[in-house]
């Protein structure tokens, strides 16, 4: 980026303020090298910086734009909330009608709690799971993210029932050690755990379809074994739907997989690009928490109406256009073209897409785990990122994130960013 832009600029002043200029790890591009853009505007699948260059987005505001940017009746429903009143601290109605909404599209969930972020949203389902089994220890897998929680930023031990270590500074190491990280699509180790400690975990929790290192794919039976394995020993089954819920499907990875968990956390998309989390499940369990029960939860913001009006317009919108329909549609025929512009460039790369998520690894062997998620081409990715970026398509800024699809890409965005994309690829 030219050291003259007024995106240099802006980010040159932000790390002055902002600790590494940014309020968002990913966004500094460090796993691509260069500096961030700074955005100005943003309407349907496209972004304008600061400079006003435009380019095709397919980070979405890392998921939850999936109508595309500043849809209609999204910003309508927004304006019309805010003249009522933008914060209330008592219940409102948008509450009710969105809490009903989820409880009818996912099975699995009977109550469901909002709250303001998928990382509050993961950190209240494990609290209360720990509350309702009274048990402590907690299981997640390498490769899958569940936000800035203490105990869930936990690296896997050196063995595969080695109680975690910190994965980031401030982590106790008292918080890692109730958490044991296991390889993902292994359930022969999950198995293993519960053997020995079985008694003791609380909960197993993961992302059914992993978002946060690329994307890839629970192996075949692998979430019913997951769903066998912690209802025979007692535990409660955790999906992390923040990325996938309300994207891949109307009721989110456990639909396409019929696997029901017994506690869900959910975000991006029910906020219509608001800061909007929640997480829900069955009813014995969710009545557990205050002000019934003992498990304390709270948040000042929590159903924030403008936040709940502009997650009812956009579930609302998809369903009437029949969103998850097209957004196959979209994706099935952006799979084609990158998986011809590959062929094109005499790539034999990595691509995974479900539905409206993709992610392109730079590795010619399988991705089922973090560890072969990791065995990417990074230095190659960089230059693919930035080849893409100058022709004026912003895919995410890592070799390790997925991408968005979103209901405003239509057949010219398409054909245009394959066109793009095999060029870079020829280039990179």
């Amino acid at each position: 980026m030219p050291a003259d832009s007024l995106s240099s600029k802006l980010y040159r002043a932000a790390r002055e303020v902002i600790p590494g200029g940014v309020n968002s790890p990913v966004r500094a591009f460090r796993n691509v090298g260069g500096e961030p853009f700074f955005t100005r505007a943003a309407r349907g699948c496209r972004l304008w910086d600061a400079d006003d260059n435009e380019l095709i987005d397919y980070v979405g505001t890392w998921g939850p734009a999936i109508l595309g940017h500043a849809p209609l009746p999204v910003v309508e429903a927004v304006h019309e909330a805010a003249k009522r009143g933008v914060s209330f601290g008592t219940p409102n109605p948008f509450e009710v009608e969105i809490a009903k909404l989820i409880v009818d599209w996912v099975p699995s969930v009977e109550k469901v709690r909002m709250v303001n972020s998928g990382t509050e949203a993961t950190m209240s389902a494990v609290r209360l799971a720990r509350g309702f089994t009274g048990r402590d220890k907690l299981v997640k897998f390498e490769g899958c993210y569940h936000g800035h929680v203490d105990s869930l930023l936990v690296a896997a031990g050196s063995g595969a029932l080695t109680h975690g270590e910190p994965d980031s500074a401030g982590v106790p190491a008292s918080f890692a050690a109730g958490t044991i990280t296991l390889p993902f699509n292994d359930p022969g180790k999950v198995e293993e755990a519960f053997a020995v400690a079985g008694g003791e975990i609380a909960a197993v929790i993961l992302e059914p379809i992993p978002a946060n290192a690329g994307l890839f794919f629970p192996a075949e039976g692998y979430l019913q074994a997951l769903r066998d394995i912690t209802a025979e020993h007692g535990a409660l089954l955790i999906f992390d739907e923040v990325m996938t819920g309300f994207r891949v499907a109307r009721g989110g990875a456990q639909e396409l997989y019929g696997v029901e968990p017994d506690l869900t956390a959910m975000g991006k998309v029910i906020g219509g690009g608001l800061p909007v989390g929640a997480f829900g499940g069955r009813a014995e369990i969710m009545d557990q928490l205050a002000p019934d029960g003992p498990v304390y939860q709270a948040g000042t913001l929590s159903g924030n109406p403008l936040a709940m009006a502009a997650g009812l317009a956009q579930l609302r919108e998809l369903e009437r256009q029949q969103g998850w329909d097209r957004l196959e549609e979209i994706g099935a025929a952006f799979e084609a073209g990158v998986r011809e512009a590959l062929a094109g460039a005499g790539k034999d790369y990595t691509f995974h897409r479900v539905g409206s998520m993709f992610c392109l690894f730079f590795t010619e062997a399988e991705v089922s785990d973090l560890d072969s998620a990791m065995a990417v081409d990074k230095e190659a990715f960089g230059r693919f990122f930035h080849a893409c970026l100058e022709r004026g398509v912003y895919l995410a800024p890592s070799p390790y994130e997925t991408g968005f699809l979103c209901m405003a890409h239509a057949e010219d965005d398409v054909a245009r960013t394959v066109e793009v994309i095999g060029e870079a690829l020829r280039v990179c």
